[in-house]
């Protein structure tokens, strides 16, 4: 589905996702749908901040696989593309933080270039048992400091990226993220 490269285009895109999941029996409130629903807030989030060329807009694809959802979030600026390892933002930082949380909750994440036209894709993965719980996995190894998202030099990284999460916390159901209930 398209959307406009803007906060509500994003927040519709959010909302989408969660409302699908809810239909493919994936409840708004299970892990499975809530942890699906932040990682796709980022990603478009992302592409509303990184990836904005005005009048352009966004396009996500949402799929499931057997056991696996995968999100994807294409723009259409494709000289900006996101960190193979996401920095470590400054803890006085009010943004820069999107990309470990999709690092840490997703099975696998990355990014691709558009092959009928300027962009690139960013995609994640999320494998959901039968039960409609995450699986949990061990812990990433922490990232390295490297230039700010999206403000690096691409051909320094690897154009995909697999991260796994842990029990740390991070689920939006079981805490609140930057002080704002998900």
């Amino acid at each position: 589905m398209r959307f406009t490269s803007t906060p509500r285009g994003a927040r519709l895109a959010r909302r989408l996702v969660s409302h699908r999941l809810n239909d493919w029996g994936h409840p708004y409130t299970t892990p499975a749908n809530e942890t699906f629903t932040l990682i796709t807030a980022e990603l478009t989030a992302n592409a509303v901040r990184h990836g904005h060329v005005p009048g352009r807009d966004f396009h996500v694809q949402l799929t499931l696989v057997e056991d696996t959802f995968r999100i994807e979030v294409t723009d259409t600026r494709a000289e900006k593309q996101p960190p193979s390892t996401p920095p470590t933002p400054d803890s006085a930082s009010e943004s820069g933080r999107g990309l470990l949380l999709v690092s840490a909750l997703a099975d696998a994440w990355g990014v691709t270039p558009r092959s009928a036209a300027p962009g690139k894709t960013v995609w994640a993965t999320l494998r959901v048992p039968a039960g409609g719980h995450p699986h949990t996995h061990r812990v990433a190894p922490p990232p390295t400091d490297s230039a700010s998202a999206y403000g690096h030099d691409t051909e320094s990284f690897p154009a995909t990226s697999s991260r796994r999460r842990d029990d740390l916390g991070l689920r939006p159901g079981d805490a609140s993220c930057g002080g704002r209930r998900r």
